[in-house]
């Protein structure tokens, strides 16, 4: 059986590490795909049979510690929330005991002289007594790391800070005890290693705590999933439950003011449900009686009584926060990168280090242990590819959290890069571009003969008689209309194939009493003429203007005298115009793709300023259609319902499926808009464009900072701690950088 696996894990140190646990994972029986986020700590991991055990264990055998992910069971605690507060006391601790050495730093230049600097600090004893907690307590995470990771056959940054660090301690410590000609006022190294192992904690610190905040989106619509609810046990009695405990078919009351606990149907009561976390609109929807409802969303206004449908795994919020998660789990294009540079690194800045020590003392100081012993240091410490591997996760964790707030679900990072390579967008137009559902878009008089309330109190008796959607149209569209004055019963209701429907109805006037019995026709221009209704040339110009709008137009005659003309359309969504005008000003061509007929598709195109229009075709034919666009180079994105449109979702460059804040796995499509608007496409094409400039800044950067620091660092022009201190500063920068998106304006 197909299984998908979540694992948390910790004691990762860069992205060297991510590929450790990699390879580690991929030798256990049944693994098919193992992707390791640096940045939320994650392993993705698919196959068949999957042993979770077995899993754990072989993270836990590379050095690393896991635990499954489940998040149909709320957390007691977050694992890194405690390795943050575990590295912020390290630090505490280090700095407590690197304070007095930084100090003794004061007696080791010409410009410092005048700093009084006691003696006893300057002792080789003392020095080593706060040197050695720091190295081997504090410092141990990176000892671990190395062993680990050299065991494994690799390379990472716990072994160029351990490497550097235990460099600067053990030559102080053969300074000070083997050395004669050694002057402690020279200086020792002790501080180089403490300090280093303190900036770098502190860095480690400062990086956990951005990166929980890059993952602020998901336990944000985790919090919303309230932990207890108010079960009802009878008509009188309730009780207070976990959320957990519930069962499909339990009966949950909701007052105002409470965060509906799971998915279910509304049994009774009115109120007002802020919906927002699902689809980013603003707006409360009014719930009543058999409308469905779903976990996470504020009952803001009545009292609710909801049988539970769906719970756990199962509701709109875990399949949202499972696709938000998925998203930011996966490895977009552009990080490969980043990851074959980061699986070299360590080895190739190892060999850059010991070419610094050789080249200092051979050509720039000869026999000068000092400074070649400083810039190699550096080089150690400075080079670190925590930036590299942060660069690209952060940028996709922000970026797609940041678009599930806008109602738009990314299911894979790869998407997040290729969105904003779109210049062709296609459109289904039923319940894409249009509201989905026929609707009465007009109601016109042809006579004076019949009061226009009269007329609509029929179409409403006779349409009631039928399920068809055009006439569920009328019924809805003359119900506002209706009087009370006259009590209307149908007779003799047929419906003529293709045609229209006739009958008869007894109009008794509850005023007078009075009774009549009118026949009535509704329907095309040829059931009238079979009728021998008589219909003059402006009626039939007009019939023809509506129809070539793109409307099914209907007459109605009464008692065989033509009165009027109803016309039922599928109405164009409120926000499509402004947000293909959107589209359009970014250069995008814009085609509709439907089964509708060629004149009905033509005059929505008109309408909508579409630059091109493909009627009349199958479902089953238009992937033809999407892969003709795409042989001639264009980069397609389909929008469609997710359902008669999946082969074409799943043949464009990008796949669209247009939502209801609930159908979040639609499985053909890469992008779900949660609400049906296509507001929220334009939002996702912005995301996108925002995360890959953000992507290749931070790539830039981390590059940059590497290129140049390593160079600097080798020339002997940074003293060890300060590349310590950069190196700290330069993961922190990508993260804060990457942070920035969750904040990003989205167009209105």
């Amino acid at each position: 059986m197909k299984q998908n696996v979540q694992l948390q894990l910790s004691g990762m140190s860069c992205a060297g590490c991510a590929k450790s646990i990699e390879r580690a994972l991929k030798t256990v029986n049944g693994v098919d795909e193992v992707q390791v986020n640096f940045a939320t700590e994650v392993a993705a991991v698919a196959g068949s049979d999957l042993d979770t055990k077995a899993l754990t264990a072989a993270v836990k055998d590379a050095g690393y510690d896991a635990e499954l992910i489940d998040h149909s069971q709320a957390r007691d605690s977050d694992p890194r929330a405690h390795a943050q507060q575990r590295q912020f006391i390290k630090f505490v601790v280090a700095a407590l005991l690197s304070l007095p050495l930084l100090y003794t730093m004061f007696g080791h230049f010409s410009w410092t002289q005048g700093v009084p600097v006691p003696d006893v600090l300057m002792a080789p004893w003392l020095q080593l007594i706060l040197a050695t907690p720091v190295q081997f307590i504090i410092g141990w995470q990176f000892y671990r790391g190395s062993y680990h990771a050299l065991r494994a056959g690799s390379a990472n940054m716990d072994v160029l800070v351990a490497l550097g660090t235990s460099a600067a301690y053990f030559y102080s410590i053969y300074l000070a005890w083997f050395a004669a000609d050694y002057d402690p006022h020279d200086g020792l190294y002790f501080e180089t290693s403490a300090i280093l192992i303190t900036l770098i904690v502190l860095g480690k610190w400062f990086e956990a705590r951005a990166k929980g905040r890059s993952s602020n989106a998901i336990r944000q619509l985790l919090e919303l999933q309230p932990a207890k609810a108010i079960l009802e046990e009878s008509k009188d009695a309730t009780k207070e439950v976990a959320v957990a405990s519930l069962k499909v078919g339990d009966v949950v009351q909701v007052r105002p003011g409470q965060n509906i606990p799971v998915d279910g149907k509304v049994l009774s009561g009115t109120s007002a449900v802020d919906e927002s976390m699902l689809t980013g609109e603003s707006m409360p929807v009014t719930k009543s009686a058999d409308d469905r409802v779903f976990g996470g969303t504020l009952n803001t206004t009545g009292f609710l009584r909801v049988e539970v449908q769906q719970t756990g795994a199962d509701t709109a919020l875990a399949k949202i926060v499972a696709v938000v998660e998925q998203a930011q789990n996966s490895k977009a294009p552009i990080q490969r990168l980043a990851d074959r540079v980061a699986g070299i690194f360590v080895p190739v800045v190892m060999v850059i280090a010991l070419l610094t020590l050789l080249v200092w003392l051979l050509y720039l100081a000869p026999g000068d242990w000092r400074q070649a012993f400083e810039a190699t240091v550096a080089v150690l410490v400075i080079a670190c590819p925590c930036a590299l591997g942060l660069a690209t996760p952060t940028s996709i964790m922000a970026g797609s959290g940041r678009a599930a707030q806008a109602g738009v679900l990314f299911k894979q990072s790869e998407v997040l890069e290729t969105t904003s390579a779109v210049d062709t967008i296609v459109f289904d137009k039923t319940g894409t571009l249009t509201e989905g559902k026929p609707k009465l878009t007009d109601f016109e008089l042809l006579s004076q003969a019949v009061p226009k309330d009269q007329v609509a109190g029929y179409l409403f008796a006779v349409e009631k008689q039928s399920e068809h959607p055009l006439a569920q149209a009328i019924v809805t569209g003359t119900r506002d209309l209706l009087t009370s004055s006259h009590e209307l019963t149908v007779d003799e209701f047929k419906g003529v194939q293709g045609k229209g429907v006739t009958a008869k109805v007894t109009d008794t006037d509850t005023a007078t009493g009075a009774t009549q019995v009118v026949s009535l026709l509704i329907g095309s221009l040829r059931l009238l003429t079979e009728h021998k209704v008589i219909v003059n040339k402006a009626a039939e110009q007009r019939f023809e203007e509506l129809q070539q709008q793109g409307k099914t137009v209907m007459a109605v005659a009464i008692d065989d005298e033509l009165v009027a003309y109803v016309a039922v359309a599928d109405t164009v969504r409120e926000s499509t115009k402004s947000a293909l005008d959107k589209l359009r000003k970014r250069g995008l061509n814009l085609i509709m793709l439907t089964g509708d007929n060629q004149r009905t598709a033509k005059a929505i195109a008109e309408q909508l300023g579409l630059d091109q229009v493909i009627a009349e075709v199958l479902p089953e034919d238009k992937a033809k259609h999407i892969k003709a666009l795409q042989a001639e180079g264009k980069a397609v994105a389909m929008v469609g319902d997710g359902v008669n449109d999946a082969p074409a979702l799943a043949v464009a460059d990008v796949g669209v499926a247009m939502g209801s804040g609930t159908d979040v796995a639609i499985e053909a499509a890469d992008i779900a808009l949660l609400r049906p608007d296509l507001e929220t496409l334009v939002h996702a094409i912005e995301m996108s464009e925002l995360t890959l400039r953000n992507i290749r800044q931070n790539l830039f950067w981390a590059f940059a900072y590497n290129t140049l620091g390593i160079p600097v660092a080798a020339s002997g022009l940074l003293a060890p701690w300060l590349a310590g201190g950069a190196m700290a500063l330069s993961s922190v920068s990508v993260v804060l950088n990457a942070l920035r998106l969750q904040r990003a304006k989205l167009s209105k």
